[in-house]
Parts: C-alpha cells; sequence; structure tokens
C-alpha cells in the first residue's frame, strides 16, 4: 500500500470533525483518499492506492485488497466512505472486474459499521471541477487546490478516491446538490 497516512493518528485526536474516505474501485489499483471535514475547509488526511501484485489471478487480488482495506479501515476509521458507483463500461471483462472490486470494497465499508455512500464519476468530477466529463488530470489538479496542496497526490486513482469525498463533503454544505441527484445508499 502506498500512502500518505503517517500524520494520521495524530491528526485523528486533535479533531472532532468527520472522516470522509473516498474509494476508486478496480482489481489491479485501488485508490484511497481521506479527508478532515473542517469547518474551515476540508484537510487532507491520507492518499495512496492499493496495488496488488499484476500477476496474481483475480481472486488472490481480491483477497489482497479486502486486507488491506482492512488495515485503511482500522487506521483512518473513517465515519463516512464513499464508493465509486459501478458505470456502463466499454469493456464488459472491464466492468465485471470493477464491479467485482467494488464489491469487496463495500463489503469491507459495511463490515466496519461506516455510513457508506455511492456516487457516480460525474457527480464527483462536478464537485471538484464544476463540470461532470472532466478529465482525471482537471479532477487531480483541482483537488490539489481545493486541498491547498501543493501538487496533485498520485498516481490519479487516489486523486478520484479523494474527489468522492470531496464530492460527499460539498454535499453536505449545499442542500441543493445534495437532493438534485441522490446518491444510492
Amino acid at each position: 500500500m502506498k500512502d500518505t497516512l503517517e500524520s494520521a493518528p495524530r491528526l485523528r485526536h486533535a479533531t472532532r470533525s468527520r472522516i470522509v474516505l473516498g474509494l476508486d474501485p478496480g482489481t489491479r489499483i485501488v485508490g484511497y483518499g481521506a479527508v478532515v471535514a473542517h469547518a474551515r475547509g476540508p484537510k487532507l488526511f491520507a492518499a495512496g492506492v492499493v496495488q496488488p501484485g499484476a500477476r496474481l489471478e483475480v481472486p488472490q487480488r481480491l483477497a489482497c485488497i479486502q486486507q488491506e482495506i482492512e488495515l485503511l479501515l482500522e487506521k483512518v476509521r473513517p465515519d463516512v466512505v464513499v464508493v465509486e458507483q459501478a458505470f456502463a463500461a466499454r469493456n464488459m471483462q472491464s466492468a465485471l472486474r470493477i464491479g467485482e472490486g467494488r464489491g469487496v470494497l463495500l463489503a469491507c465499508a459495511a463490515r466496519f459499521g461506516a455510513e457508506i455512500v455511492q456516487y457516480p464519476p460525474a457527480v464527483a468530477k462536478k464537485a471538484a471541477v464544476g463540470h461532470g466529463a472532466a478529465d482525471k488530470t482537471q479532477v487531480a489538479a483541482m483537488i490539489a487546490r481545493s486541498l491547498g496542496l501543493q501538487q496533485a497526490p498520485e498516481p490519479l486513482d487516489a486523486s478520484d478516491a479523494l474527489a468522492l469525498a470531496l464530492a460527499w463533503i460539498v454535499r453536505q454544505k449545499n442542500p441543493l446538490l445534495a437532493r438534485s441527484a441522490r446518491p444510492r445508499k
């Protein structure tokens, strides 16, 4: 697991704010991004990726993802977990693999007991950039700006996960956005 989690325990004790964890599913790479929802604005808590060995078979990759996400949930202790909702992929095999990864993430979050929210990619992009058709580099640049970072978290899977977490925060602050496209729980 590649991450920015070193400061997490100290930060968690210093705040009573909610921690929101975004998860960008996959079976080859899972992006994660945790944000503390402060009254003065969101703050980066952790970001990174879980990347099981590329040579592993799918069941072994899923087991690795499950183990790493369970460890991540214990370290971060999020109040809310936002998982990217399934979308129609051009490649049916890719869509099936993403669905398998989503299932593992949803099961881990449910076992942990966090509130679970699911947003389509366009909702996260709209919250970050202002429109749902933004590309990954635009999203990453706005995530860095929104969190006051010198550069965007890498790889882009981590930025996508942070966009999901920030989308939840934005929608909590703006009830009109929350009603316009209700996420599935």
